[in-house]
């Protein structure tokens, strides 16, 4: 078990959605690897020209093409083929897509319940 999944408290769910990395003018279309209530996987785009010192922001389209998920970002791990972000800021309705996202992939409700509790005494 990596140092990462140790650490792990959220859940995560691989998604497949068209999504896009800004920082500034600067936008990136990435490949969603997977997502949960704290943060998101993607894999690296290329080219990978970021200025690391910097947040993101980062938006999930969702299937019914009008609603979608906004997150300001921060880069927390980079590895050769994908980064790693973890949410610093998201709006009510982006959380309510992404709660809804989650609590559809997550079998227990208990778990569900725990990851809500975690992320709102953060």
């Amino acid at each position: 078990m990596s140092s990462h999944d140790e650490r792990r408290r959220f859940q995560r769910i691989n998604f497949d959605a068209p999504t896009e990395l800004r920082q500034g003018e600067r936008r990136w279309p990435a490949k969603l690897l997977d997502l949960s209530l704290k943060g998101l996987l993607i894999e690296r785009p290329a080219p990978w020209d970021a200025d690391l010192t910097q947040d993101f922001e980062a938006i999930i389209k969702l299937d019914d093409g009008t609603s979608q998920v906004r997150m300001q970002v921060e880069l927390r791990h980079e590895e050769e083929a994908c980064l790693g972000f973890i949410c610093l800021y998201i709006d009510i309705d982006s959380m309510t897509h992404l709660h809804r996202l989650v609590e559809l992939n997550v079998a227990d409700s208990t778990e569900m319940m725990r990851e809500l509790r975690e992320l709102i005494e953060d």
